[in-house]
């Protein structure tokens, strides 16, 4: 105790072989000290804990139950969390995916008309197939045989998909027979108070404030309850609770060979594929960003925290929720000087201590969580910049990528249209030498999977 409160207080990093902490995360090899790490990690809890309240939201229209969706949606986090600290000593929190989730609920389950629990069991396996791709190696491979444009289009789509079902949620888009979708009526309470959030939301992140989007949603929440939407909590124990959510009803209720019977490549194909870019391209960027890579630009331990990132995955599926991902949002933990596991450790125990507010979640709305999914879509777009539109045969792949995600509200349909379209077009124009073999070999497994009635 004396040792970590003389680091607490110097600021300085610790310079004992004996201090656990120094043994576990070489805090004096990367410069820093537990003060430092342990305010990165409350600052890149701020701001990514809006997924506790966002997450399972969108898990319960797939018909999770809330309180467990909840549970699910923290103790997967803790679990990952606590693999990239102790096991990767990475400085990155990991929980639910945004748009995974989205892709689990609105595609998987209500677009195809799978049973959760089905759906559950698809993540499961996305989760090995992602581990083996990784400790093999083929991983790399797969990510490197993708084109750049390709892997920028699914970004923005995912983008656009997100920013859609927010829109969506808020009822600012409806839908409308002669046009199939129209705007909503805005002075309605409902848009009205979404706007709202949004506004406030935009604000803050403007003005760089810590845990904007969490801020936003209390704030939207409060004033549902002011102007009669919502119901308020009638006291204490509506708002902090020491009994624990249980994840009782989804715990282990995955069902694996029920996705193995019912042949859903597209769908176990699209979270992997999804998983391999999003995390390892965010994982690189964040180690870069604290420094973690030496002068031949190899980032120590990278497949661990991708190792951990499978093992989490196939967790977060046996406790009911989506695939994990490495959220951007550690970026800002990471710039208030968190360059260990012990960044990761602060924030996988503040997830921990939010399982008492769990009473919350049932007076948080729909209208409250909607601005987030909106801005988080805007921020994906940021993707687009890295595109070229020079060459006519990736601007068509593209356009189908981001396009038809939002359009056909699935995430696999634009990663199929995408992937075929790129390698048609380059063998039919005579460049197939800029096609690798990986964009053979998905482009053939999507074919198959539309002939043989899959979605």
């Amino acid at each position: 105790m004396s040792m970590i409160g003389k680091d607490l207080g110097s600021g300085l990093p610790p310079a004992s072989d004996g201090n656990l902490l120094e043994r576990l995360f070489k805090l004096s090899a990367r410069k820093t000290n537990v003060k430092t790490e342990i305010l990165a990690g409350v600052t890149s809890f701020m701001t990514m804990s809006y997924i506790i309240f966002v997450n399972p939201i969108i898990l319960a229209d797939a018909g999770i139950p809330k309180e467990a969706a909840l549970a699910a949606t923290i103790y997967a986090s803790v679990f990952c969390t606590l693999l990239m600290a102790l096991w990767a000593n990475f400085p990155v929190a990991v929980a639910p995916g945004m748009g995974l989730n989205a892709f689990f609920a609105y595609t998987v389950v209500l677009g195809q008309g799978l049973s959760w629990q089905t759906a559950l069991g698809a993540v499961f396996i996305s989760g090995i197939v992602f581990l083996i791709l990784t400790v093999t190696g083929v991983r790399q491979k797969i990510v490197d045989g993708v084109p750049d444009v390709l892997k920028s289009a699914i970004g923005v789509g995912i983008g656009l998909f997100i920013a859609f079902i927010g829109l969506k949620n808020a009822e600012l888009v409806v839908a409308n027979e002669a046009t199939f979708v129209g705007l909503g009526s805005i002075t309605s309470q409902g848009p009205l108070l979404a706007l709202f959030g949004l506004i406030i939301a935009a604000l803050l992140m403007a003005k760089k404030v810590k845990g904007a989007l969490l801020i936003s949603i209390l704030g939207t929440s409060a004033l549902a309850m002011i102007v009669g939407f919502i119901a308020y909590p009638k006291g204490v124990s509506d708002i902090v609770s020491l009994s624990l959510p249980s994840m009782s009803e989804t715990f282990l209720a995955m069902d694996i060979m029920g996705a193995i019977k019912y042949g859903i490549i597209s769908v176990i194909f699209s979270f992997t594929i999804v998983e391999l870019f999003d995390n390892l391209a965010t994982l690189i960027g964040l180690s870069r960003k604290a420094g973690l890579t030496d002068k031949n630009g190899k980032i120590e331990n990278l497949d661990r925290a991708l190792q951990a990132d499978a093992v989490g995955t196939m967790a977060s599926a046996a406790f009911g929720s989506t695939a994990l991902n490495a959220y951007v949002e550690n970026a800002t933990g990471i710039s208030e000087g968190g360059r260990t596991g012990l960044t990761a450790l602060t924030v996988a125990v503040l997830f921990f201590l939010s399982l008492i507010f769990a009473p919350l979640i049932y007076f948080i709305p729909s209208v409250a969580t909607a601005p987030i999914l909106i801005l988080v879509g805007a921020l994906m777009l940021s993707e687009i910049k890295h595109i070229s539109f020079d060459d006519f045969t990736d601007v068509i792949p593209v356009f189908l990528t981001i396009v038809l995600m939002p359009l056909t509200f699935s995430i696999a349909q634009g990663l199929a249209f995408g992937f075929i379209s790129y390698t048609l077009l380059k063998l039919l124009t005579g460049k197939h030498h800029q096609i690798h073999w990986i964009m053979y070999f998905v482009s053939a497994a999507f074919i198959i999977n539309f002939i043989m009635g899959g979605h």
